[in-house]
């Protein structure tokens, strides 16, 4: 009978997708439907919308959907007899599971393209408002065209070009128009170009010693690497254990370079490309002095070079990025132990004046010669034959000043070694309004 019954239901809703049929028991428990395996969500119909019905009450009239656990659908029903006895009703839910897929697909439909023709028509009026503006601002600037034009044609050489040549005026003797206002600014600017051009020049031939001697500071420990695990490969069977240790050990020093230096130069990338910008809060120069001095501290040891700190009582917080300024204080720290002979020292001094916090970091190493002074931190050096870094420690300290709008010296020593300085500015705490 279940069987006979789900063919029956199934092929009447063959013949109509949008019902769905139920044979319901006379106490409204769902004795025989066809929905597939799973989708039915009620195990009986209430059965007194279905009564209302039956008596004729005002329409519409919603019952129970049985694919759902709390839907209500437009129904209709009838009593099912059997001998003259009632057994049970017949359920037809008139918008099915079916009728109400289609329909949100079809809204769905109708959403899209209702975007779609708005965007486009959007897009088009984007587009035509777009040129006529491009319109209204490029009609003076093509006016400007032609006396551009004119400075092209007289040939002036673009690695000195001298003052503008005269330009015809482009409006009447007095005019206050803009084109007149733009063509000065032009005749300015073509007045500076050779200026620009130079210091263009001068930023190349820079950039290419930098990546030069890069390249060098480079080559010189990968190519001792390469040596000594060469060797370490060839005389394996021959090496004892120490001189093995000592080959690795040299290798593993170089290797620390290479990456020290890597890492420099994604820095310095960063920090000169703009990914990279200060996050300022306020703390303490005395402790991250103190934090600094407790990196270096072993290696200053086994140097034999003293790290002095001087500094007054009660100084106050600085506004800064914390990480940046720390990186600033390594470099210098760094740059001064590498060229410190062992007994001497190193100092950092602090000092309040005015809205700023002065710091000066100085060494008694072999100082740096007056002939290399000149673009100090924008171009690599050497100090007693060695090159300091490549010249990158420095010029990541002078970009992280740059970025806070401070600038780091060179200052002048009375006797041997090397004297930076450079300024943060001071946190000051803004007073509370009254109320």
């Amino acid at each position: 009978m279940p069987g006979a019954v789900r063919n029956l239901f199934s092929q009447l809703m063959i013949v109509n997708p949008s019902v769905e049929v139920y044979l319901l028991e006379p106490d409204g428990r769902i004795a025989g439907h066809a929905a597939p395996e799973g989708r039915l969500r009620r195990d009986r119909v209430d059965l007194a919308p279905v009564r209302r019905l039956l008596d004729g009450g005002v329409l519409p009239i919603l019952g129970d959907d049985p694919r759902s656990v709390d839907g209500r659908k437009v129904f209709s029903a009838a009593p099912l007899q059997v001998n003259g006895r009632d057994v049970g009703f017949i359920y037809v839910v008139l918008l099915g599971e079916a009728h109400d897929l289609f329909a949100a697909r079809g809204s769905a439909n109708v959403v899209l393209k209702t975007a779609l023709w708005s965007i486009g028509l959007v897009a088009l009026l984007c587009l035509a408002a777009g040129l006529v503006a491009f319109n209204l601002i490029t009609r003076p600037l093509r006016r400007l065209t032609e006396a551009v034009r004119q400075f092209d044609v007289h040939g002036v050489p673009p690695e000195l070009p001298p003052a503008a040549p005269a330009v015809a005026p482009m409006a009447p003797e007095g005019s206050r128009d803009e084109i007149a206002v733009l063509d000065t600014a032009y005749r300015h600017m073509v007045a500076r170009i050779g200026e620009q051009w130079k210091a263009l020049t001068r930023q190349d031939q820079e950039r290419g010693e930098l990546i030069a001697n890069v390249s060098h500071d480079l080559r010189t420990p990968l190519s001792s690497l390469h040596g000594y695990l060469e060797t370490l490969l060839l005389k394996d069977a021959v090496l004892d254990a120490p001189e093995r240790r000592r080959y690795l050990a040299i290798a593993i020093e170089q290797s620390r370079r290479v990456g020290e230096l890597a890492q420099s130069l994604f820095e310095l990338a960063r920090l000169e490309y703009g990914f990279v910008q200060p996050d300022p809060e306020s703390f303490s120069p005395v402790d991250l002095v103190q934090d600094v001095f407790q990196k270096f501290e072993l290696r200053a040891e086994s140097r034999r070079v003293a790290l002095k700190a001087v500094f007054p009582p009660h100084l106050p917080p600085v506004h800064a990025d914390l990480g940046m300024i720390e990186r600033v204080l390594s470099n210098l720290l760094d740059n001064a132990l590498r060229y410190t002979p062992e007994g001497g020292h190193i100092e950092i001094a602090l000092a309040a004046s005015d809205d700023s916090l002065d710091v000066t970091i100085g060494d008694t190493g072999p100082g740096i010669p007056q002939e290399l002074r000149e673009g100090l931190f924008q171009r690599p050096f050497t100090v007693g034959g060695a090159r300091r870094d490549g010249g990158l420690g420095l010029r990541i300290v002078h970009r992280i000043l740059e970025l806070h709008g401070r600038e780091i010296i060179l200052l002048e020593t009375s006797g041997q070694g090397a004297r930076f300085g450079f300024s943060l500015p001071v946190f000051r705490k803004v007073a509370a309004g009254p109320g």
